[in-house]
């Protein structure tokens, strides 16, 4: 007998029926029957609002019924400003409607160079580069900055793009708890040395409104010899003098050494980006997978992200009536009894704390058969067993339509039994 067929005749002969096929979907079963016990009860499907038409930065049409908005995170109420949007019909007059390629190919057109310019200036640092989302831009940081043998140390409650952005890359990942200090010290002072560390913080953590206590972790971090990202999604446009967040309003602009950030938010377009002051930071245009091998945004696309950026510049007034709202709606809130994700306002951002899922769904469809749209969250986007309403205000907001939000949050929160 040969090799060959001897080693033929040692293989296990295949079995005469075709094995079942595994339905990958079922993993989600418990999921599915979740949601649809929760459609049978009568209730709209919180994740599938339509909005029929948009009328303004803070009212749309949703199901024939003029819908005041808090839930779009439109802070600065960009999305309409007339100099964005000429910007954005001019490039796509001049540049057409997409660029059909990545950035290190064919898809770097002029108006990505004065995005990217605008950026800087904005920020005041040496380099700027833009992303086609803000999910993208902290997939793409993260998973590049640290690598193999190094570690990224992150907030307990960070976003879901930083998680992600951890599990790309290859580094160690080590958690501590929300806003500790104390923790974030304890588990650094448990690393080696010599091993490079990032470590990731976020301005405004976005479910709660709650903003971080940087001076005091970048200090830790610095004693610890880490480099530090500060993710400002939700503060960009509305802390700081010059609207650059949490970092710049807490004066540790100098030892930040990333800071990631989005459009999709005060800047009312899409698309992300990182700024940083590191002399070697271009390399990363070589060696970011999300950045090189992503399609670039469309020209139209950057072109208003660059107006709506130089425009946030000076929008001292804007900055100063969006606090003003945030103050109002939170304070007549928690007179109502409502329970708020912060004590005090810290930020656009509010939530509303609900005791279950069925009080949460009660009151956000009332308060959408009323006329009013907020976002509805749940786990896993929060905390094990934590259901709330995220209201995000607008600096377009009037203060007539913030008294109407109290009255709408007053009658729906009656009639659910949210409050007394």
């Amino acid at each position: 007998m040969t090799e060959a067929a001897a080693t033929a005749d040692a293989l296990p002969a295949f079995p005469a029926e075709v094995a079942p096929e595994r339905d990958l979907f079922s993993k989600f079963d418990a999921l599915i029957a979740e949601r649809e016990a929760l459609m049978a009860t009568g209730v709209r499907d919180p994740f599938a609002i339509v909005m029929d038409e948009v009328k303004s930065p803070t009212l749309a049409i949703i199901k024939g019924k003029e819908t005041i908005l808090l839930g779009t995170y439109n802070y600065m109420g960009m999305t309409f400003d007339p100099d964005v949007i000429a910007a954005g019909k001019d490039a796509l007059d001049q540049f057409g409607s997409g660029t059909t390629g990545s950035r290190v190919l064919n898809g770097t057109y002029s108006p990505h160079k004065d995005c990217e310019a605008a950026l800087k200036e904005f920020y005041g640092t040496e380099h700027a580069m833009v992303f086609s989302t803000g999910y993208q831009a902290n997939l793409g940081m993260i998973s590049t900055l640290a690598g193999k043998g190094e570690y990224i140390i992150l907030d307990a409650d960070s976003h879901a793009s930083i998680y992600d952005g951890c599990a790309l890359g290859n580094a160690e990942i080590v958690r501590f708890r929300h806003n500790s200090v104390e923790d974030l010290d304890k588990r650094l002072g448990r690393l080696p040395r010599e091993p490079g560390k990032l470590v990731v913080l976020e301005g405004v953590y976005s479910m709660l409104g709650d903003i971080a206590p940087l001076p005091e972790m970048v200090a830790v971090a610095k004693k610890h010899g880490c480099m530090v990202l500060v993710d400002e999604a939700h503060g960009m446009g509305f802390f700081g003098p010059n609207g650059r967040g949490v970092y710049e309003e807490q004066g540790v602009e100098a030892d930040v050494d990333f800071v990631v950030g989005t459009f999709s938010k005060s800047v009312g377009t899409v698309g992300g980006f990182c700024v940083s002051n590191h002399p070697k930071f271009d390399v990363m245009r070589l060696v970011c997978r999300p950045y090189v091998f992503t399609a670039s945004l469309p020209p139209s696309v950057v072109a208003t992200a660059a107006t709506s950026i130089r425009k946030l510049m000076h929008a001292g007034e804007k900055r100063a009536h969006l606090w003003a709202n945030s103050k109002r709606l939170h304070g007549g809130l928690k007179q109502m009894g409502y329970t708020l994700g912060t004590e005090t306002p810290q930020s656009a951002i509010i939530a509303v704390i609900l005791k279950d899922q069925t009080q949460a769904v009660a009151l956000w469809q009332s308060l959408l058969e009323g006329g009013l749209y907020v976002n509805m969250a749940r786990p896993p986007a929060t905390p094990a067993g934590t259901y709330l309403l995220r209201c995000s205000l607008c600096a377009e907001h009037s203060a007539e339509q913030v008294e109407t939000i109290l009255a709408l949050f007053k009658a729906s929160g009656q009639a659910v039994g949210a409050i007394d």
